[in-house]
Order: C-alpha cells, then sequence, then structure tokens
C-alpha cells in the first residue's frame, strides 16, 4: 500500500535499466527502503548495476523479470509475475527509443521498431497495470512521455508522433481509472542528461535526471496528473504551439 505520506512499499520499474526510472526509484528509496521489481531487456548489460545501485540505495529487495516491449504476448505473463511478487503500488513506465529522426523516416523497419516500442508497447503494459490497479483499488502510474509528443516538429516527427501516442492514451487512461482509485502521472520532460541524449547537442532547458526524479516523486504525492519537466517547459510548450503553422515551418525546429 501507498501510505498516508505517499511513501509504496513497492515499485515495478518497466525499463529496468532507465537511467530516469532509476533516479525515481531513488527518489522514493530515500524516504524509506522498498521493494523493487525490474522488468528489463534479457541479456541488458546494464542491468546488474542497476540491481546493485539499488541495493546500495537502501531497497529491501530488488527482483528483475525479463521484459522485450515489442514481445506484446508476453506482457500479461510479466505483469502477473510483478503482482506475484507483491501488489505492485507505484509502476513506472520508462521504456523508449530515440533514434535519428532523417534515418527513422525513410526506414520503414526503424519506423515501426520506433512505434511497437515507444507507442503500442507502452499501451500494451498501460491496459495491464491499469486493470491491475483497479482490481486493487489503488496505485499510481508514472509514465515518460515527452515534449516532443506535445508539439511534432519536423526535426524529430517520427519520435515525436510516437510520445504523442503514448501521452493522448495515459492522459485518458488516467481519467478512466479515476473513479476506482489509482491515478495516472504522465511527465514531459524537454532533454535530459542521460545515455539516451548523450549523442544529442544539449539544449536550452536541459535537465539532470535527479531534478527530474525529485519533480515526479512530489507530483505523484501531490495527485497530479502531468508535468513539465522543467516546470518552464510548460510555458514554452504554450508559445510553441500558438506559433503559425507557416512560420512554425520556417523556424525549422
Amino acid at each position: 500500500m501507498i501510505d498516508a505520506t505517499g511513501i509504496p512499499q513497492t515499485i515495478l520499474l518497466l525499463g529496468g535499466t532507465s537511467e530516469i526510472g532509476l533516479a525515481i526509484t531513488k527518489r522514493y528509496l530515500k524516504e524509506r527502503p522498498l521493494r523493487v521489481i525490474l522488468a528489463a531487456m534479457p541479456g541488458d548489460d546494464a542491468l546488474d548495476a542497476a540491481v546493485a545501485s539499488l541495493k546500495e540505495a537502501g531497497a529491501s529487495e530488488v527482483h528483475t523479470l525479463d521484459f522485450d516491449a515489442t514481445a506484446f504476448d508476453t506482457h500479461p505473463a510479466v505483469i502477473d509475475k510483478a503482482w506475484e511478487i507483491a501488489d505492485v503500488d507505484v509502476a513506472i513506465v520508462a521504456f523508449g527509443l530515440l533514434g535519428d529522426n532523417e534515418v527513422l523516416w525513410q526506414d520503414q523497419k526503424a519506423a515501426l521498431t520506433e512505434f511497437n516500442v515507444n507507442t503500442t508497447g507502452a499501451v500494451s503494459v498501460g491496459v495491464l497495470l491499469g486493470q491491475k490497479m483497479k482490481a486493487q483499488g489503488y496505485g499510481q502510474i508514472i509514465v515518460m512521455s515527452s515534449v516532443a509528443g506535445e508539439k511534432v516538429r519536423r526535426s524529430n516527427f517520427v519520435y515525436g508522433a510516437s510520445k504523442a501516442g503514448l501521452d493522448g492514451f495515459y492522459r485518458l487512461l488516467g481519467e478512466a481509472l479515476a473513479e476506482y482509485g489509482p491515478k495516472v502521472l504522465v511527465v514531459r520532460p524537454g532533454q535530459v542528461r542521460t545515455r539516451m541524449s548523450a549523442h544529442v547537442k544539449e539544449a536550452p532547458l536541459t535537465v539532470t535526471k535527479e531534478a527530474v526524479a525529485r519533480q515526479v516523486v512530489n507530483a505523484a504525492r501531490d495527485g497530479k496528473s502531468l508535468i513539465w519537466a522543467p516546470p518552464l517547459f510548460r510555458l514554452v510548450m504554450i508559445a510553441l504551439k500558438h506559433i503559425p503553422g507557416p512560420i512554425f515551418k520556417k523556424l525549422n525546429i
């Protein structure tokens, strides 16, 4: 159960080696020891280090499950196995692909992989998590979306479109689950300093994973359903969405 201060007993991290997902988990661990379940790709070289870092951060138990975001037929069994370990209080959906946009829009296989991971895989587990938490009458789903999905731009439109699908699904999943107790928090970060963005030129308002984690845990505790990281990005996106199409196209951003 999630206690009166908003601290869970069990966290499931889908995308078990995600740097942001691990940072959020460690932020929760600052409050007290927790049970953590890491669902990661079979053979992920970073998994052992993730387990060790969580134990060092104070996790009371760390369990691992094999999880392939594109192996949709296996998802029900993965989620069932997580709940066999313990009722999950907080589920973090933090897996995804970025990719090179100029390759993605011209390569069918690469584009489909991007969508199968970022959109279809995320929706697949979202339905399953929603039903588990609806049945238990409580729970918190935290999903990593992106500002790229709020205003899809030419420079990364394949990634942005894939995140737009995820974003829309989870925002309305939160509405659908509200009457049953579970909550959904959609997180729209800008650029975060992680392995995923290491090859991309650092943009204004780039933040650390620790800063995102602090904001996410506070927002979940406050019952929020949508946040931007950093918060200033909300104003940036409002401005971008009101730029007329022809002018926006000329900006080439």
